[in-house]
């Protein structure tokens, strides 16, 4: 009967088989927000609200971590909140380093030629830090970048 009009034969498998040709086509739903598709919710407006939920979480973790961040300050001896995070990262290390009684010069520091009680060790290649010697410990003072450091002259 079909294979008078042209669609092939059902036996054979070749053109259209039995459900295309008696299921009507399938049309797309308008939903609530205005898009248009198949299916019982909007693809596109799930996937964008799950694309906000996961940037604010990340906004949240991004928070929570400044504020560890930020309350590691208070442990400090010295002032290191103007400081980039990886001058402060290397500041915290030689400083436990020399509360733990390491020698100065293991970091490549030197005393000044003015005053020999001021010792500037090498932070990074912009930064340094400036310690008292007492005698029996080297206390850190403060961390100033090169042009500071430059400029100040400290001990004078």
């Amino acid at each position: 009967m079909l294979s008078s009009y042209g669609l092939g034969d059902f036996d054979s498998g070749v053109g259209l088989n039995q459900h295309d040709w008696f299921m009507p086509k399938r049309r797309k739903k308008t939903f609530p927000c205005g898009h248009k598709g198949y299916g019982q919710i909007c693809h596109r407006c799930a996937q964008e609200e799950a694309l906000k939920e996961q940037q604010e979480q990340d906004r949240a973790q991004k928070r929570m971590e400044k504020i560890q961040w930020e309350a590691l300050f208070a442990e400090d001896p010295i002032d290191l909140t103007a400081l980039p995070p990886h001058v402060v990262v290397k500041s915290r290390t030689i400083v436990a380093a020399l509360s733990a009684g390491q020698d100065y010069r293991e970091f490549g520091g030197k005393r000044l030629r003015h005053n020999r009680d001021i010792i500037s060790i090498p932070i990074t290649r912009n930064y340094r830090m400036i310690c008292h010697d007492n005698g029996t410990t080297t206390v850190p003072q403060e961390v100033l970048s090169h042009e500071d450091y430059n400029v100040k002259k400290p001990g004078c």
